[in-house]
């Protein structure tokens, strides 16, 4: 009668027995596997690195931002900065979620030893690993146009960049799991059209329309965009503009967890 080898007995043939990933290491891997998705895509790259590099020059060269006490370059570069986080975060995570969403990609995941929550772990790795990227190319281009950022601002500003792709990624997903894939594409491109121009983050208040200079604080946008010069322009924190992205992380996270629908 023939009997069923023991693990040893395996072992002892040349075979192993394959253990089960971590948890860690699925959501390592299903980070590097969306950022490497989101670098190849030509849309996204346009969106996260080519047009912050456009604003950083037309900014640099333009005199929209005269007047204010610091060379161009100085004011300019923490608000590209600030777009950088908003343009991975929100628009390219929210669009890329919401046609994953679509094609049943979230919904099969999700059943997978990833989970729901590693697989939107992978997702917030994805996006400050690409954060970095545009943070690198952003800054050397900065550099070389003149660009001479204190240390103190350095220091304030990355833990500021990572507070602000946490809000923008916890409104994209919370866009992206409870519209239509279509809709989403219209209202994230439209959002960051508007934020962008008129959301307070690449433009300091005073040189909005005067209404929009009293909401801007209020939005993610401006409160990332004020919180980013302040930091590189006085070296302090703006408290209040710190408050107001721990608030909007918090709001749109529980609402995209209470609403977000995986099919």
């Amino acid at each position: 009668m023939s009997t069923v080898p023991s693990p040893a007995g395996f072992a002892a043939a040349g075979r192993t027995i394959s253990r089960p990933a971590t948890l860690a290491k699925r959501i390592l891997q299903q980070g590097r596997h969306e950022t490497i998705t989101m670098l190849r895509n030509g849309e996204q790259l346009t969106l996260a690195i080519v047009l912050p590099l456009l604003g950083l020059i037309a900014l640099a060269v333009t005199p929209l931002l005269d007047g204010l006490g610091h060379p161009r370059i100085d004011i300019a570069t923490p608000g590209i900065l600030a777009l950088c986080a908003m343009s991975t975060a929100f628009t390219g995570q929210g669009i890329a979620t919401g046609f994953d969403r679509r094609y049943g990609v979230l919904r099969f995941l999700s059943t997978t030893p990833l989970g729901r929550a590693g697989l939107i772990a992978g997702k917030v790795l994805a996006v400050l690993a690409v954060l970095v990227v545009q943070v690198a190319v952003i800054s050397f281009v900065a550099l070389l146009i003149g660009w001479r950022p204190d240390f103190p601002g350095l220091l304030l500003g990355v833990p500021l960049l990572v507070l602000g792709a946490l809000s923008f990624s916890s409104l994209g997903l919370l866009i992206a799991g409870t519209a239509r894939p279509e809709a989403t594409l219209a209202l994230a491109n439209l959002l960051w059209i508007l934020f962008g121009a008129l959301g307070g983050i690449v433009l300091p208040a005073n040189r909005l329309p005067g209404l929009m200079q009293d909401i801007v604080h209020f939005l993610p946008s401006g409160a990332l965009g004020d919180a980013m010069r302040q930091a590189f322009l006085g070296g302090g924190l703006d408290v209040f503009a710190v408050v107001i992205l721990i608030l909007w992380s918090v709001l749109a996270s529980a609402a995209a967890i209470k609403w977000f629908k995986w099919s």
